[in-house]
């Protein structure tokens, strides 16, 4: 038997009808569809002040209300123990889906299959013409066995600072060469007061590489081998060496950390420090009385600094790479608060960031930029692109000891010596 069409059963059908019929059109049920965002967990070290993660969340936050597809949660990540931070949560199967971390992390991690390769992105920015707004150096620096294996963002760039007032009370003029650095170095040394002073921790083993690097040479040679006792980091190591042989090296920098070889020189117990060119912005700094050198010259002509290239890498244990690639080009192209607002300790890698009033209207800054940055090296200088072992040397100590050797007084041969035998062994593994 025929059912009786009620009014309210035809009512029933006309809404089953447009149900049926709307679902066929384009963009229907797009709210619904995406009503549950793919999360993204972002872990980001501590680049800077107590300003600096703040402004990150605010970043992340811009981006998560600027589309509706991804929510990125933002954690930030402090320094210690943070080598381990990662590889627990890399063997518990908890890594996070993109991250900032140490210079050589990305390719450590990529060795041991972790890491998500960023060729796609790179070919996306390659084919808009976005890629340009990177050096081919900067490029290079996350580059491995054919694929990139991160984005780099910031440069940790070394320069020597000095004390203009210091200078100035000793009619010294800024040395541009070694010979005149260490001969500048002499002059102002007396009354407590030092020519140059370090740590005994990251900070003095980057004074070795920068010395090196300086002087056309390196850790390493062209071929990846060892090379602390290749002709020009010998004499690299020398040229540190005779400071302290001339008692123009403050004496207590074996032991000091890096915030003491810092305050040390913003009281003005030192008239030069090797450091990122960003601590003149520090709260500390007597901003009027501190310059920044020249690039020194080798003795043999050479220019050249240590430069550690900070970069963001992706995870292969996450489950959204593709959206987290898509937040990973909206970080790398919107970052530019970091710096301006949270007082980022790097440098931008992008040039187009570099070109903002903030870096141009910093005489220190835009020095940099224009003279330094362009000479930087990584670590692995002289040898080309980058390697696993490099996160080995960056963090395991062996260099600080280098230094703190060559600090105490010690000849630098046998020094030297200890530090290539050491490096062979990390370079075997």
């Amino acid at each position: 038997m025929k059912a009786k069409l009620t009014s309210s059963n035809r009512s029933r059908r006309q809404f089953l009808k447009a149900l049926i019929v709307a679902s066929f059109l384009p963009g229907a049920f797009v709210g619904a569809a995406h009503a549950q965002p793919v999360e993204i967990n972002f872990w980001d070290m501590i680049w800077g002040p107590a300003e600096y993660a703040a402004v990150a969340q605010k970043l992340v936050d811009k981006f998560n209300a600027s589309q509706n597809d991804i929510k990125v949660v933002y954690r930030s990540v402090p320094w210690d123990s943070w080598y381990q931070t990662y590889v627990t949560a890399i063997a518990s199967g908890s890594a996070p889906d993109i991250s900032t971390g140490g210079s050589f992390q990305a390719v450590q991690f990529y060795s041991m299959d972790e890491i998500y390769p960023v060729d796609e992105l790179i070919e996306e920015m390659k084919k808009d013409g976005s890629l340009s707004d990177f050096s081919q150096s900067a490029l290079d620096t996350v580059r491995y066995h054919d694929h990139y294996v991160a984005l780099p963002w910031g440069n940790d760039i070394r320069a020597y600072l000095y004390r203009k007032d210091i200078l100035a009370a000793n009619g010294v003029a800024a040395p541009s060469t070694w010979e005149e650095f260490r001969a500048a170095a002499k002059k102002v040394t007396k009354n407590g007061v030092f020519g140059l002073v370090c740590s005994g921790d990251q900070n003095g083993f980057q004074l070795m590489v920068t010395a090196a690097v300086n002087n056309g040479g390196g850790l390493f040679d062209p071929d990846r081998k060892p090379a602390i006792t290749g002709e020009r980091a010998r004499e690299a190591l020398q040229f540190v060496s005779s400071l302290v042989k001339d008692g123009s090296v403050n004496p207590a920098s074996a032991g000091y950390s890096y915030d003491d070889s810092a305050a040390s020189f913003m009281r003005g117990e030192s008239a030069f420090f090797l450091d990122n060119p960003n601590v003149t912005n520090s709260d500390n700094a007597p901003k009027d009385k501190i310059g920044i050198l020249p690039p020194l010259k080798g003795p043999h002509g050479d220019l050249g600094t240590f430069n550690g290239a900070n970069n963001i890498m992706v995870y292969k244990q996450s489950k959204h790479p593709k959206e987290t690639l898509k937040f990973l080009r909206w970080w790398s192209e919107n970052q530019l608060p970091l710096w301006t607002e949270g007082h980022a300790g790097n440098l931008p890698v992008r040039a187009s960031l570099l070109k903002d009033p903030y870096f141009q209207n910093n005489p220190i800054l835009k020095y940099t930029a224009d003279n330094y940055i362009p000479i930087g090296k990584s670590l692995g200088a002289a040898a080309s692109g980058t390697f696993p072992q490099l996160n080995v040397v960056d963090g395991d100590g062996f260099l600080n000891s280098l230094a703190q050797r060559i600090f105490q007084g010690e000849d630098p041969q046998g020094p030297a010596q200890d530090a290539q035998a050491y490096l062979k062994g990390i370079m075997s593994k």
